[in-house]
């Protein structure tokens, strides 16, 4: 049996990104239909499918857009055309005064975030440890794994609001929030992965403004936000400054095969990622810039996000609450608020099982969530709060859907029926 380093005994551990990929995996090679509604893939749009399968085509016809996709070597911080004109749109959009210096390519977010978390945090210098606080949780299972020494997150719990209509919120507990010196940034996902939430404004400015009081950097997680894809149910308003680091992706476009991902940043963090792309892989794959290039330079990425995708989960994410409270109806259950993103985060008080459990009982039954508890990266104190809820995806086939959604009714009702 091979002896790994410290390195790979950390990166070969059993974790909950590893278990979401096999399960997905798993389904997708399987001989038997399975309700997936554990993974972040998302719906397969057929107007969009076209569109890219166009661009695609209009980019192959064209020998000098063929081979900047393809054949030649970008920049390490990406290609720079398309950096170019995603700088050129926030400016003209929102305002921003960035540069293609203010914006780096990554292969993929999950990538952009080892190198930000790493780049950041842990062992410094001086001898000191910085980690990254995650001032609302539950956050991104993907965060928990990414930081090459143990220890690198610290979280804070979230206030709760609930409402009458069986759903709640989490907040923002400004009361409790500090920054240490010990933390080297903060970091937020908006809207949230795994519950659908969405900080306000007003709680973004508050992050913004105790990150500067301290020096560090706010990391935002941009992944199902504005400009694009614009998965956003609520009215909200895109920031950008120096001491932001705005982070977006490709995939929820439609495309999480490209591993595409956007760092928009101080050219100080700009030109890091860049030294660190052209160690790791000289530099990172062009397809998806150069794919998607005509499109943000046009604008149509906006149009497209706002007109197409946002409407198209808004009608999912509507019947899938309907299919939820008919189904749990008799059942203590609260569902997070979803205001974007892919998913229904589930909430059981009381359950006598743990959600882990609850997991398992619904893979026998060939339905696939995930477990609150992976989604509680840097909180070490004892929470039963993240033994009692799950996270369903809702961008698949409504049928599965529906399916899976009665079928995790009947496991937590046969669930406090045992006890």
């Amino acid at each position: 049996m091979a002896k790994w380093s410290k390195f790979g005994e950390r990166f070969t551990r059993p974790t909950g990104a590893r278990q979401l990929m096999d399960d997905l995996g798993d389904a997708l090679s399987g001989d038997h239909p399975v309700c997936m509604l554990g993974g972040g893939n998302p719906a397969h749009i057929p107007e969009l499918e076209e569109l890219f399968s166009n661009e695609l085509r209009r980019v192959l016809d064209s020998e000098s857009d063929y081979r900047r996709m393809l054949a030649n070597y970008p920049s390490p911080a990406g290609e720079e055309r398309f950096r170019t004109s995603l700088a050129e749109l926030f400016a003209r959009e929102y305002g921003w005064q960035v540069t293609a210096k203010n914006i780096a390519l990554t292969s993929g977010s999950q990538a952009g975030f080892f190198q930000l978390f790493n780049l950041l945090a842990g062992p410094q210098a001086d001898g000191s440890f910085k980690r990254i606080l995650l001032p609302v949780t539950p956050e991104y299972i993907g965060y928990q794994d990414v930081g090459i020494r143990a220890g690198m997150l610290t979280a804070l719990k979230p206030t709760i609001e609930e409402f009458d209509d069986r759903t709640f919120k989490y907040g923002l507990d400004v009361d409790n929030l500090t920054v240490g010196d010990d933390i080297g940034a903060l970091c937020v996902s908006r809207p949230t992965n795994p519950t659908g939430n969405v900080l306000s404004d007003a709680e973004i400015d508050s992050l913004i403004a105790v990150a500067s009081a301290q020096g560090v950097p706010l990391i935002i997680d941009n992944a199902y936000g504005m400009p694009f894809p614009n998965i956003v149910f609520t009215e909200v308003k895109p920031v950008w400054n120096d001491n932001v680091i705005m982070c977006m992706s490709m995939s929820k476009l439609g495309l999480p095969g490209l591993r595409t991902g956007v760092v928009v940043a101080s050219e100080e963090i700009i030109d890091a990622l860049a030294s660190m792309n052209s160690v790791l892989s000289l530099a990172v794959p062009s397809v998806g810039a150069v794919l998607l290039h005509e499109l943000v330079e046009s604008g149509r990425i906006l149009e497209i996000s706002k007109n197409i995708i946002q409407p198209y989960y808004q009608q999912r994410v509507n019947a899938a609450l309907e299919w939820v409270h008919e189904s749990l109806s008799g059942t203590d259950y609260r569902v997070h608020r979803p205001e974007g993103a892919l998913f229904l985060w589930l909430w059981f008080p009381e359950i006598p099982i743990s959600s882990n459990e609850l997991y398992h009982r619904l893979k026998a039954r060939d339905v696939l969530v995930l477990s609150g508890h992976h989604f509680f990266p840097g909180l070490d104190e004892e929470w039963q709060h993240r033994d009692e809820c799950i996270r369903v995806t809702y961008s698949q086939d409504s049928e599965s859907v529906r399916k899976g959604i009665a079928i995790i009714a009947e496991e937590v009702k046969r669930a406090f029926s045992e006890a």
